[in-house]
């Protein structure tokens, strides 16, 4: 049976509880729009359930079981923290887990109106999280490593949109070549979301107040989250918020700004493929890409 094929549905998830968790089995259960490797079910008011969709293996959701109970205590906002342990069962091949719920709207269908208080905010969240990592912590992935090893991924995002959406190639050529120009990280591997876009945050009152989705947790460079100065901030904060951080030299924010160009090509083929009506497309995402490229191209 692959992903494909199960259909996860209210029921599903009740019987899976019936069997495995039966004291929560009586608490509201409502679907979570959105979502792609994990499909989300809301469970009571302080609960969601995370189940592997289309995720090939379990190392993700066993990745966040590992280590976010042991990251949530020392963060400065909410974070989803495993409560729960599903495991495979004939009526459902795959892991599941229970987990806190974190409140607020998920940004790719929010705003935020309070920009220095969302980069401060930003900036205290990493300055908490990008601390050295133990040494049993995840190994980078293609995710973590410099830019010099990722412009593959990068051309195939920039040549995959239409170009009229993204405008000056030119300018975002040339700010990823400076990127892959800057030298290496050279201080230890430190804790890093690794995924920070507009989906995988949640906002209320205006700012950021709380983070989700930590799948692509690794112990790396810190320029990998940085980028979200670009892609989650309103335009003229990003000088605030690396202020803010203070642990930023040139080197880090050269790469992260590069980074983050390539994060909004890959928001913006995202909303391309959702316009075109291809699996695991947002057309939302798009409009949020996009603009998030014109906050890198400006540097602001």
């Amino acid at each position: 049976m692959t992903g494909t094929e199960i259909e996860i549905t209210a029921d599903l998830v009740r019987d899976l509880l019936q069997e495995q968790h039966p004291d929560l089995a009586g608490l509201a259960i409502g679907e979570v729009a959105g979502g792609w490797g994990n499909h989300m079910w809301r469970l009571g008011d302080e609960l969601a359930v995370r189940m592997q969709r289309m995720d090939p293996t379990p190392e993700l959701q066993l990745k966040e079981r590992r280590w976010l109970p042991v990251l949530a205590p020392r963060l400065p906002l909410p974070v989803p923290t495993p409560v729960r342990f599903g495991e495979p069962s004939e009526r459902f091949p795959k892991h599941w887990t229970v987990m806190t719920w974190v409140p607020g709207e998920p940004l790719d269908h929010g705003s935020i109106s309070r920009g220095a208080h969302a980069a401060d905010t930003l900036a205290g969240f990493l300055q908490a999280l990008h601390v050295e990592a133990p040494a049993e912590a995840p190994a980078s992935s293609d995710l973590g490593a410099h830019p010099k090893r990722c412009t593959g991924g990068f051309e195939r995002f920039l040549q995959a949109i239409d170009p009229a959406t993204v405008g000056d190639a030119g300018a975002v050529r040339a700010v990823w070549a400076d990127a892959v120009a800057a030298p290496e990280w050279e201080g230890p591997p430190v804790w890093v979301h690794g995924d920070l876009h507009p989906a995988n945050v949640v906002v209320s009152d205006g700012t950021l107040s709380g983070v989700i989705d930590f799948g692509a947790l690794f112990a790396g460079d810190p320029a990998w989250d940085l980028g979200a100065a670009w892609v989650l901030l309103p335009a003229g904060t990003a000088v605030r918020f690396f202020d803010a951080y203070a642990h930023a030299d040139e080197a880090a924010i050269r790469r992260a700004r590069g980074l983050a160009a390539m994060k909004c090509l890959f928001l913006m083929l995202m909303g391309q493929n959702g316009e075109r009506g291809l699996p695991g497309g947002k057309p939302h995402w798009g409009p949020a890409g996009r603009a998030a490229l014109d906050r890198v191209l400006k540097g602001v």
